[in-house]
């Protein structure tokens, strides 16, 4: 021991010690220590209700590592099985259903399917409404599933339709506002094909010729006045083992008394200036002079 460290001891044992000295406990007691205990108690308790309603809401949502309730999250993107509502816009690039099963996509009012480009603009939409469905879009095509034909097809300027066959299965059939441009028109097999216009006229045009072939049965064409025949640059050829022509006005002939037969069984075919023919019973030469009278009479 130094010096200085003997002198230091030896006057703090000679110190007068005080008679009225007052003693501080060291510690939180009284209700200052129950309040504390109260409150870690309380945050115990809020930490495992907090705990378990974690552990609840894990074990009702079905979280697992690899997504949650019926959202499954693969490498390919976002897996959802059974039923799904949304009731935000949803922005996909593809949808797929299960090999196993179709997609069905429900609402209480309307189904829309938008197509945007990429400053956001509308290109495409395709609606699925109670009373319509509708499409908006530049062209709007429907093509076969084996081959990938066109099968029907609408822009701004023309419809095509592209399938083997277009049958019309309507009572009234099909009506035309305007013309129509086809190259074979086709009844089914044992049905007649019937070409009507209530209130107007039945026009049919081709540049190069028009054919009605009835290959099996008989051609009738019937009209309420006249029935024209015209061919301005060929001629009007009519090729049958018979040609009847019913219902012709028959001349009258007058035999000369010196006729062995006056009686005639054989008629030739007259023609009028104006075009008319009737028939006129046949002599040794041309009966027709003599029974121009029936022109004048029609």
């Amino acid at each position: 021991m130094t010096r200085e460290q003997y002198i230091l001891a030896t006057q703090q044992n000679n110190l007068p010690k005080a008679e009225n000295a007052h003693l501080y406990p060291v510690g939180i007691y009284g209700w200052r220590k129950r309040c504390l205990y109260f409150f870690v108690l309380l945050l115990l308790v809020t930490m495992i209700v907090n705990l378990a309603m974690t552990i609840w809401i894990l074990k009702v949502m079905n979280f697992t590592v690899d997504g949650m309730g019926n959202l499954r999250v693969t490498k390919k993107g976002i897996r959802l099985e059974g039923i799904s509502e949304f009731l935000l816009p949803l922005y996909v690039k593809e949808i797929h259903s299960r090999k196993d099963s179709p997609l069905v996509l429900q609402s209480d009012r309307n189904v829309t399917v938008n197509a945007r480009n990429h400053m956001g603009q509308l290109t495409g939409q395709l609606t699925v409404g109670a009373d319509a469905v509708e499409a908006q879009c530049k062209r709007f095509e429907v093509r076969a599933s084996e081959d990938g034909r066109v099968l029907f097809s609408a822009d701004e300027d023309e419809i095509t339709i592209g399938a083997e066959k277009l049958k019309v299965t309507g009572t009234e059939g099909a009506v035309f506002g305007h013309s129509v441009e086809t190259p074979h028109i086709r009844a089914e097999p044992s049905q007649d094909l019937r070409l009507e216009s209530p209130t107007r006229s039945l026009i049919m045009e081709a540049p190069r010729g028009v054919q009605v072939r009835a290959a099996a049965g008989d051609f009738k064409a019937t009209c309420r006045k006249e029935l024209h025949l015209q061919s301005t640059e060929g001629e009007i050829f009519l090729n049958a083992d018979t040609i009847r022509l019913g219902n012709l006005p028959t001349g009258s002939f007058s035999s000369s008394p010196s006729s062995p037969n006056p009686r005639q069984t054989v008629y030739e075919l007259c023609a009028c200036p104006n075009g008319k023919l009737y028939l006129s019973p046949a002599g040794v030469g041309s009966t027709c002079q003599f029974s121009s009278s029936i022109c004048l009479w029609n």
